[in-house]
């Protein structure tokens, strides 16, 4: 076993809880974080392509071993960040392991089952991260009511139920295809943004990351709950094999005032859009 091998499954399994039978660790998403984070020694890996295939054997190895396995972004700003925060040395395998379990980040977690990192993994834990600093401060826009211990109050679970029948009848509108929500809340101190890709299938099965479903509703129940302004842009090709190989593309949006969303055309991140189907009349 290489020195690299031996000194990433250090790192990695003394942030395990054994406990609860889980795995956690952290995963630089790219050379330039391997580069920024080589000052801390946190692999012995001599570049970054050397260093995805030493975590991906400790990531099989520990699929073998414990029931559940999940993986973070290693971000070195956010961990630096932390560090000066809480008066840690960032070369202590110690901080790195606070690091990797603070509560405050744990919606930046994802569950490992043996997908290749090089492929979309990495870029879901980018989109992780992203997504969980979206998390916290929608949260904060329902007055802690969304990630509390307790969970949400009665009140802000009816509006994420409202806010996931949104979105729901937007990809029931749009019929099967392959799709991309983006949508946006516009608030004083920043606007809350939240992309979902989207694979609907002619039986009505539809396909979507957990994190990005999560993550669309939040921001959705974050703007009815505040009345906020916002728009949702939904875009890709219409059609599937069962209709003789028919394909369109499609580019349909709504606005809202906060309280509802209405048919609207607009143009979101260089995309222009023609005004939607009227949700209302989506059973």
């Amino acid at each position: 076993m290489s020195s690299s091998r031996r000194r990433q499954i250090r790192c990695s399994t003394s942030a395990v809880r054994r406990s609860e039978e889980a795995f956690v660790t952290g995963i630089l998403a790219s050379a330039e974080d391997f580069e920024l984070a080589r000052p801390w020694h946190l692999t012995d890996a001599a570049d970054f392509d050397a260093y995805l295939l030493d975590t991906a054997v400790l990531l099989a190895d520990a699929l073998r071993v414990f029931g559940t396995v999940q993986a973070r972004m290693f971000h070195p700003a956010d961990f630096a960040d932390f560090c000066l925060l809480h008066g840690l040395d960032p070369a202590e395998s110690s901080a790195r392991d606070r690091y990797l379990v603070n509560p405050a980040l744990q919606t930046q977690l994802l569950p490992y089952r043996g997908e290749e990192l090089s492929g979309d993994f990495l870029p879901r834990l980018v989109r992780a991260r992203e997504g969980g600093l979206t998390l916290r401060h929608a949260d904060l826009l329902l007055d802690g009511a969304l990630c509390g211990p307790d969970g949400a109050d009665p009140e802000v679970r009816m509006l994420h139920d409202r806010a996931a029948e949104v979105f729901r009848r937007m990809l029931v509108g749009a019929g099967c295809g392959a799709y991309e929500l983006r949508c946006v809340v516009e608030e004083p101190g920043g606007r809350l943004e939240a992309q979902a890709r989207v694979l609907h299938w002619e039986d009505g099965v539809v396909r979507i990351n957990d994190e990005d479903l999560d993550l669309v509703c939040a921001v959705l129940c974050a703007g009815l709950y505040r009345e906020l302004p916002g728009a949702a842009l939904l875009h890709g090709v219409q059609g599937s094999a069962a209709t003789c190989g028919e394909y369109r593309p499609v580019a349909w949006a709504w606005r809202s005032t906060g309280l509802d969303w209405t048919p609207a055309a607009l143009r979101l991140d260089e995309i222009d859009a023609r005004p939607g189907f009227s949700l209302g009349t989506v059973c």
